[in-house]
């Protein structure tokens, strides 16, 4: 169903023509001929082919992605910095290093994922992150740990950003945040799986000379290798182009695509005129607001979590504290979902925001105003909550207002990669233990500031340019253009309502 100015819906086909103009118009529906039942049957049996072919893998990559990049964490309280002989400011240095190569590559690695195909790109770059990674477990210094993080930020730079589009070019804006939020939500079980893990291959610490810590970057550098192998048959390419449809799927695919005003991942060709209408979109800059209030957040507690639990004072063994820092990321990842279903089904992403981040920042203020251990604790579980579900959530509110294929390519790098770049500032304020009271508040700034002040702005604004459109107040907009030119405005046609 299309909006239209009198606030009214209107049956698609009399929103759009029914025939093809150049890949613009609607392709022809191959279920024309069944009931409204049985297309509906229809849909529902290719919405779950496409969730069992996508999702299991590409959040399995994920979950790798996120372990390999914040392992770092519990290899420090495994021996790292000793070993190493690591100052306080050379660690931080190591986390902070990743940040700005991973940051400064994301905003290109969209327009190199649409050129190269998501079936060789992706794998490429998970045989180069964990090649990356296993060198981590060689390293004698800190110049050569600073060099294989430097490599390890430039490689993973293209998975978050390139999968949360490539999801984008999938599913319906309705469908596409409980997507997104599966899909993160493996950042969060990384978290628990990654303290697992870590405690079993610590284990390992004196075999062929080689230190636990090490261990950790040397058996999961090589697990991402293989998976980086086994990925160019497991990862699919664009609707248009990918092998596990059949025709009629790929052109249903791409019609429910055009009823929801989204454009498919076609085979149009980059002009620097998408750069230019992203860098003029006001919702792009706000939004990399929105999400550095919640990404540095998210790195601060994923780097740190290990070495906060530690401080508690509750753990006698390095084992133990890596076992303590799992229940938070499993409550955090159960929510995450619930979060990305709730904000589908409500299209109001921004009050979803607005409401999680409260968690956090009240986590925050329980890790910075007490000293007792429990409480500390449980201000770890609050603090997850409020940040992991904003970061899958915030994505697909911006996946959701931006339309144009490379537009909103070009918008979730800058988004991203901004917000990753403020994953410098999460790796230098923990430097006060125990209790961490400097980095705790800078992290509940962030929260408050960005992350609920901006969801607050953003989705007053929004609401705003909404009711201007249902009063006919942008029509003059698409006066005097053709169909073509009318499709190429994206979110700026006036019948493209924005989600709030």
């Amino acid at each position: 169903m299309v909006k239209m100015s009198d606030d009214k819906e209107r049956p698609s086909s009399e929103a759009h023509r029914s025939h093809d103009e150049g890949g613009l118009g609607l392709v022809p529906d191959p279920d024309a001929h069944l009931t409204a039942a049985e297309k509906a049957d229809v849909d529902r049996k290719l919405i779950r082919k496409l969730d069992w072919q996508l999702m299991p893998w590409l959040c399995f990559l994920y979950l790798l992605a996120f372990l390999d990049r914040t392992n770092i964490g519990n290899a420090k309280i495994a021996g790292l910095m000793t070993d190493l002989s690591l100052s306080t400011t050379s660690y931080n240095a190591t986390l902070s290093i990743f940040f700005v190569s991973y940051a400064v590559f994301e905003p290109v690695t969209n327009v190199l994922l649409k050129r190269m195909r998501p079936s060789v790109f992706i794998p490429i770059t998970m045989i180069l992150w964990g090649a990356s990674m296993l060198g981590m477990g060689f390293v004698k210094n800190w110049s050569g740990l600073m060099a294989a993080r430097w490599f390890l930020g430039l490689t993973e730079a293209g998975l978050f950003p390139g999968v949360n589009y490539y999801l984008s070019c999938w599913y319906k804006r309705s469908e596409f945040g409980v997507r997104a939020a599966i899909f993160f939500s493996a950042a969060a079980l990384s978290g628990s799986f990654g303290g697992l893990l870590a405690a079993a291959i610590e284990n390992m610490g004196g075999t062929a000379g080689i230190p636990g810590w090490a261990w950790i970057f040397i058996l999961e550098g090589l697990l991402t290798i293989v998976v980086g192998v086994l990925s160019f048959w497991m990862v699919h390419d664009f609707p248009d182009e990918a092998k596990f449809l059949s025709e009629v799927d790929r052109a249903r695919v791409i019609r429910r695509l055009k009823l929801d005003q989204q454009a498919s991942a076609n085979h149009e060709t980059f002009q620097m005129s998408y750069l230019w209408d992203a860098v003029k979109d006001w919702k792009m800059w706000l939004g990399m607001a929105i999400y550095m209030g919640c990404d540095m957040p998210l790195y601060a507690f994923s780097l740190f979590l290990p070495t906060i639990i530690t401080g508690l004072g509750w753990n006698d063994t390095v084992i133990r504290a890596q076992l303590f820092s799992v229940p938070p990321y499993a409550a955090a990842a159960a929510l995450t979902v619930v979060i990305g279903f709730v904000a589908d089904r409500t299209r109001a992403r921004g009050l979803c925001n607005i409401i999680t981040s409260v968690f956090g920042i009240v986590g925050f203020a329980m890790l910075l105003g007490s000293n007792e251990p429990a409480v500390q604790y449980a201000g770890t579980f609050l603090g997850a909550l409020g940040i992991y579900p904003c970061i899958s959530n915030t994505i697909s509110w911006m996946a959701n207002n931006t339309e144009g294929v490379y537009k909103r390519g070009v918008v979730l790098g800058f988004v991203i990669g901004w917000g990753n770049l403020n994953g410098v500032v999460s790796s230098n304020i923990y430097f006060q233990p125990p209790h961490f009271k400097a980095g705790h508040a800078i992290v509940m700034a962030y929260m408050t500031i960005f992350l609920f002040g901006g969801s607050i702005l953003m989705t007053l604004l929004l609401r705003r340019e909404n009711a201007k459109r249902r009063r006919g107040e942008r029509d003059h907009w698409v006066q005097g253009l053709g169909e073509k030119e009318i499709e190429r405005l994206g979110d700026k046609r006036p019948d493209f309502f924005y989600t709030t």
